[in-house]
């Protein structure tokens, strides 16, 4: 059982300084960024709207520089309202705040709108010839891929309005959805799941499936239930809500010819339609390697089978708790071990109140790290519950933050990775900080839950995100071909694309049908869970490349963190060795999972449990 976290009380301290993003001015920094930003985008427009052909390779420097000082101001604005919204979304005044922001945004972006759909439109010759020029390096990579778009632009006037409105439709539906899942809360049992006297108790969402990896399984029973039971109120309206955004997505892919309902985002990753089919079909057709894992861990926890609320659960009773300062110390110094460089970094985030991480009523849940602008350091909300996975979920989140503070110097244009890159460095940390807490742990049980851990993360990230995949591409294809999707048909897809994943290994109950009712990525980002696949699948082979190379391989991957987005996923992956084009990659990185898989199997033979 972990220790309560209420008692850590440097946990309890660890919440985020916003204020570097506003020069300490706070809401009026805010307010003062956007205006200035308005007042330079309507310069901007003034001086080049229907222009664009017209300026040589120096004058579109100078527009792309310009464009860059309106992103950093509007960028530190908007970060702000969003971040402290994310720390507590039932305060009306931080949903007011952001909503005005993104008020404020869209104007920005509407009046600016005409230079990307100029530069689409130029000739290749002459686009080309423009970015030949000196000093071009900064925004070279982003603008030949805003020309990969001119097939799906529509008119000014068209984007104009699809811009405005953009905010009373797709962004406000995805704002109420987090509001609604921030305030569930679930009611749990007594602390063991039995009857002590103490009663029930009221928990956020993250917390009651936080223990869903109890050792007691009549825990994580009852735990699972009360989940359900805190879902299903709201379920009806996060039904319609789901229902009316798969509507506006088919609605906007017909109107930019997209033939696919990932093809949008295929192309924001700067991979094809049919490469990530191939990534896709080669998980699918290796699911028996979390099938192998459930059917070992039900012997493991002495069942004839498992069922879903199972599937997380410890399989050593020696839970093992880790205080806040602990988890510090273990990550910065497996970074500081790795790369000096990267560790310094690392210790910023806690230096700098760059990180928020206690559970609190109305925060938002799971973990991510915000890279704000180039020219401010990143931030790290977490939901800090004193286990190991929170630990790994420390040193992934600051995997993403020190990816984002080394590629800074790509400016506002080049930071950021496509998406199937994204998750290198977290995954890359998270593989180092394992292999610690391995090495210094000498129990048989321990190390036989600490393999099991990485591998069920492995499992969940790879396989479990392509399941997730699949029932979108299940959800998306029945809307358009169906119609509006009933709450037990979303639960039908859920079950499908679950039941493929698990097959016989682990019994599906029927309050599970439901779960996929607090998943932001299917709201707010569709299309995104395959990258998590890609992503980890590349990291396992980068961090192979370390095994094999050494020291040797440390410049090559600070290299590729500091490359940001600045070249293609090719080019970026070639820095460290890896054929991205390579037919085979895909089950060469599965294989190294099934690895993972023989090395658990292994540990639980050598245990006894066996």
């Amino acid at each position: 059982m972990a220790a309560p976290t209420e008692t850590d009380a440097e946990l309890q301290a660890a919440a985020w300084d916003l204020e570097p993003l506003v020069a300490g001015e706070g809401e009026e920094g805010v307010r003062r960024r956007m205006s200035e930003g308005r007042e330079r985008a309507k310069a901007f427009a003034d001086a080049h709207a229907g222009r664009l052909a017209e300026l040589g390779s120096d004058g579109l420097a100078t527009a792309m520089r310009d464009l860059a000082a309106i992103q950093e101001l509007v960028g530190r604005a908007g970060y702000y309202a969003a971040l402290r919204f994310s720390t507590d979304t039932a305060d009306p005044a931080n949903g007011a705040l952001m909503q005005w922001v993104q008020e404020q945004e869209t104007e920005i972006q509407t009046m600016l709108l005409f230079f990307e759909l100029e530069w689409a439109a130029l000739e290749d010759e002459r686009a080309e010839q423009m970015l030949e020029g000196e000093g071009l390096d900064f925004a070279r990579h982003h603008l030949r891929n805003v020309r990969r778009y001119r097939d799906h632009l529509l008119s000014e006037p068209e984007e104009r309005i699809v811009t405005e409105k953009a905010l009373t439709g797709a962004s406000a539906w995805t704002r109420l959805f987090e509001e609604l899942t921030s305030v569930i809360e679930v009611e749990l049992p007594a602390q063991d799941g039995k009857s002590d006297g103490e009663g029930s108790r009221r928990v956020p969402l993250e917390i009651g499936l936080s223990r869903l990896q109890e050792a007691d399984r009549e825990v994580r029973r009852t735990s699972a239930e009360a989940v359900t039971k805190a879902l299903a109120p709201g379920l009806r309206t996060r039904a319609f809500l789901f229902n009316t955004l798969l509507a506006d997505k088919a609605t906007e892919d017909r109107l930019r010819g997209y033939g696919h309902w990932l093809s949008a985002r295929n192309l924001a990753n700067e991979a094809s339609d049919e490469s990530v089919q191939a990534l896709i079909e080669a998980v699918r057709s290796r699911y028996e390697i979390p099938r192998r894992w459930y059917r070992l861990k039900a012997r493991l926890l002495g069942l004839e089978s498992i069922a879903d609320y199972d599937r997380m659960a410890s399989v050593s009773e020696d839970e093992v708790s880790f205080p806040y300062a602990q988890a510090r110390e273990i990550v910065i110094d497996c970074y500081s071990s790795f790369s000096p460089e990267l560790g310094t970094l690392a210790k910023r985030f806690f230096d700098e109140r760059r990180i928020d991480a206690p559970v609190r009523p109305a925060k938002r849940g799971g973990a991510f790290c915000a890279g704000t602008v180039p020219s401010e350091f990143p931030y790290v909300l977490l939901n800090y519950t004193s286990r190991r996975r929170d630990v790994l979920t420390l040193a992934h989140e600051l995997g993403h933050g020190v990816h984002f503070a080394l590629a800074a110097k790509q400016g506002v244009f080049q930071q950021h990775t496509p998406l199937t890159l994204a998750e290198t460095a977290s995954v890359f940390g998270e593989t180092i900080v394992f292999g610690k807490l391995l090495g210094e742990d000498s129990s048989p049980a321990s190390r036989l839950a600490l393999l099991a851990e990485n591998l069920e993360d492995t499992i969940a990230t790879v396989f479990r995100q392509v399941a997730m995949n699949r029932f979108e591409h299940l959800v998306h294809t029945s809307r358009r071909e169906q119609g509006e999707l009933s709450v037990d048909r979303f639960g039908e897809l859920w079950a499908e694309s679950q039941s493929e994943l698990f097959g016989d290994s682990v019994e599906l109950t029927e309050g599970y049908r439901t779960w996929w009712s607090y998943i932001p990525h299917f709201i707010g980002s569709p299309g995104y869970v395959y990258a998590y696949a890609y992503g980890q699948l590349l990291a396992l082979s980068v961090y192979e490349r370390y095994e094999q190379l050494g020291d040797e391989m440390v410049p090559r991957y600070l290299e590729l963190l500091a490359a940001g987005g600045s070249k293609s996923p090719e080019e970026l992956a070639a820095i460290v060795g890896i054929d991205l084009a390579d037919p085979g990659f895909w089950d060469a990185g599965l294989d190294l999972v099934e690895r993972q898989l023989g090395e658990a199997e292994q540990a639980a033979e050598a245990s006894g449990r066996l």
